[in-house]
């Protein structure tokens, strides 16, 4: 399981000229689920979304969690995040779960970061949306449960 995980000043989700999740201050996680991925990989980027601290203390060092911040998170699938790009030009999708494996996945990540008292907003899963968002910093983190990277 991959994420892209970016601190924002706000974050929102559209779809169909439809706003279906918006956060304030907080995180932006992108999540692309592989073919491989079960309930380990769930806790693993569950967790380093919940603990990451990339947001400021009082001496301006990224020591603090969303958490700490009263933040929330805005968590939107992105199977694209699977795409393998080292051969051609057009990214390889082979590595991405079919919906059946992706969404329930998805949705535990989803649940496991609200079951830390965090605020969560969502996207739309398998639907074509427009994510706009601040990056505050710009802070943006890649995470990767098999820590390829």
């Amino acid at each position: 399981m991959r994420a892209v995980v970016q601190r924002v000043s706000s974050a929102s989700v559209t779809v169909a000229d439809r706003v279906i999740g918006e956060i304030g201050h907080g995180l932006l996680a992108l999540i692309g689920v592989e073919k491989d991925d079960s309930v380990a990989d769930v806790e693993y980027i569950a967790g380093k979304i919940g603990d990451l601290r990339v947001f400021e203390d009082a001496e301006h060092h990224m020591n603090r969690s969303v958490h700490d911040v009263n933040g929330a998170v805005l968590i939107v699938s992105q199977f694209t995040l699977a795409a393998d790009c080292r051969k051609g030009r057009r990214p390889s999708l082979d590595a991405a779960a079919p919906p059946q494996i992706a969404r329930p996945l998805y949705e535990q990540v989803v649940r496991e970061i609200a079951a830390r008292g965090l605020p969560v907003a969502t996207g739309e899963f398998q639907a074509m949306m427009q994510v706009a968002l601040v990056n505050d910093g710009p802070v943006t983190i890649l995470l990767d449960s098999r820590k390829r990277f």
